[in-house]
């Protein structure tokens, strides 16, 4: 049981003692300001009105019933209206870097999502073209909720949904066709809404190679479009796996947009809703009473032309979803979707099958803009209008797009400097939180003692008394909640706010207090202090698929 936990325990009994709900649940949390303690909470004030009383009689009441002893309290003060703020006895706080030390690679994991099952669909992006830095943005997002869930228990599969279908991937097709027949000296124009760049030369060569021998199904330019639609998808359905490679994310399972069509998913989702008394007929068109499930108007589901609008094949996607027993799902989507949220959601609740209002959850995120000498980065020239991620990992590393996209919450909008994240120097928040990690192994390895047999048995924890160490010390015991917290809002950052704070404050202890050629006692507490720094600092950039380096 950690410090925190404790004092709520009392407080808890305390409560009930009084006269509080029995199953009153105290919340405890760090002040802001290390001045007023340890930890604080504002339960006496919560339990005012039920037990008419001022909050500041409350407190005392509770401070008087507490073990203040069992709960390692040295003192508590009542603050303010009613504040309850808690010292505890250092040599308690130091106990945490044991703990830490112990639980090693355990420690941060918890078993809250108890193994059910989770969907994480993200990137899901067009096979039209290389991914570019708002997929990279998506990319890193997906995969660090992802790794969170599963830090908490869940158990995860990552998707991504390939919009493999539609009116996009027909001007595709239109765009390789119109390179091929210029390959050759002809002239074909590039369809309205038609792709550009060179990426779509690179195909209309690898098809005319292909069939340079025969004009057949397989290659030549007399091929027809269906074959050149089925090459281009194929390889850009490649490049986008290489990029996804070159940012270290996998995927458990790939989900084709078409298959939904060639299964009939989609003309049954239709009939369903139908079915259902969901959908009228008005002007030619099939409309879904989405109003009756939150949005602003109905929409149209099928349009005069018997093709469907986008949502219906997304609400079919979502179905298949649950039939497969993700009965929770998360998309992490561009904030351009937003519009998305409530009409799929509306279309679940339609078909009357038991999904419940909220599926799926939705983590909308912003675009980003690239800089680089003060001006932003418009174009790659490959891409042709936009710049890829492959472009941004191959200029400042993997692991400096990854903290980058990752360090702002999903729905800000975020600049990436490039400059910035080139600097080895703390104006560099990865390479200062990755030194912070380097520093701590350094210790060992100067003073030849092997990091990963070392054991905090027999050390006097409680020589760990200097104001820099009891506070880098009670950061590095938060992070267990600091993790819990990240995954219950799905929000990434939070691990990154948090490495950013925990590496000042080790960044801090290691300048100020030596820890080699000390007296033993000393030694030793650094020692396991350092380990106990460097283990939270790997486990977190672990989190966020980031490199934790011994050397830097």
């Amino acid at each position: 049981m950690t410090a925190a936990d404790r004092i709520r325990a009392e407080l808890a009994q305390a409560a009930r003692d009084i006269g509080a709900d029995p199953l009153v649940e105290p919340i405890i949390e760090r002040p802001r300001d290390t001045s007023l303690g340890d930890w604080t909470t504002n339960l006496a004030m919560t339990l005012a009105r039920p037990l008419r009383k001022r909050p500041a009689e409350i407190a005392g009441l509770l401070r008087d019933r507490m073990s203040l002893a069992d709960a390692g309290v040295e003192r508590v003060d009542i603050a303010g209206p009613g504040f309850m703020n808690f010292w505890l006895d250092p040599s308690l706080i130091a106990e945490a870097v044991r703990d830490i030390v112990g639980q090693n690679e355990t420690f941060g994991r918890s078993d809250a999502g108890r193994g059910e099952l989770v969907n994480v669909e993200f990137v899901s992006a067009n096979p039209t073209g290389p991914l570019h830095v708002g997929h990279g943005r998506q990319a890193a997002l997906g995969d660090a909720i992802s790794t969170l869930l599963e830090w908490t228990g869940w158990t995860v599969s990552r998707e991504f949904y390939y919009n493999d279908a539609g009116a996009q991937i027909e001007n595709l097709a239109a765009s390789v066709k119109a390179s091929i027949a210029a390959l050759s000296g002809g002239s074909a124009e590039i369809p309205e809404g038609g792709y550009h760049g060179e990426y779509i030369r690179e195909i209309a060569e690898k098809f005319e190679k292909l069939g340079k021998d025969a004009d057949t199904r397989r290659g030549g330019r007399n091929a027809d479009s269906d074959a050149i639609r089925d090459f281009a998808v194929a390889e850009l359905r490649s490049e986008q796996d290489l990029d996804l490679q070159a940012f270290g994310v996998s995927f458990d399972t790939y989900f084709l947009e078409s298959s939904l069509y060639g299964d009939g998913k989609v003309e049954e989702t239709a009939d369903a809703l139908t079915a259902a008394g969901m959908t009228y007929e008005l002007d030619g068109a099939l409309w879904l009473r989405t109003s009756s499930f939150g949005d602003d108007k109905d929409r149209v589901m099928r349009k005069r032309d018997g093709t469907y609008t986008y949502f219906l094949p997304d609400v079919a996607y979502h179905v298949t979803k649950w039939q497969r027993g993700f009965h929770r799902a998360i998309d992490v989507q561009g904030a351009d979707h937003h519009s998305t949220v409530t009409r799929v959601r509306a279309g679940l609740q339609a078909l009357g099958i038991g999904i419940t209002p909220d599926y799926p959850e939705y983590v909308l995120h912003q675009m980003v803009t690239v800089m680089k000498s003060g001006e932003e980065v418009r174009i790659s020239k490959r891409a042709g209008s936009y710049v890829t991620v492959r472009d941004l990992v191959n200029e400042v590393g993997r692991d400096a797009v990854r903290f980058f996209f990752l360090m702002r919450k999903s729905d800000s909008q975020l600049v990436f400097d490039v400059d910035v994240a080139l600097k080895q120097s703390e104006e560099n928040p990865v390479y200062y939180v990755q030194m912070a990690h380097a520093r701590m192994c350094g210790i060992f390895r100067v003073g030849e003692i092997d990091r990963e047999t070392f054991s905090t048995d027999g050390i006097d924890l409680g020589v760990l008394r200097e104001p820099e160490e009891q506070e880098l010390i009670k950061a590095l015991a938060d992070f267990p909640q600091a993790v819990d917290g990240a995954a219950a809002a799905l929000e990434p950052h939070r691990i990154a706010t948090y490495l950013s704070e925990t590496a000042r404050l080790a960044h801090l202890w290691y300048h100020k207090h030596h820890v080699l050629g000390q007296a033993e006692d000393i030694v030793r507490a650094r020692l396991a202090l350092a380990r106990a720094a460097q283990i939270v600092i790997r486990n977190g950039l672990r989190i966020l698929g980031i490199g934790a380096p011994e050397r830097m």
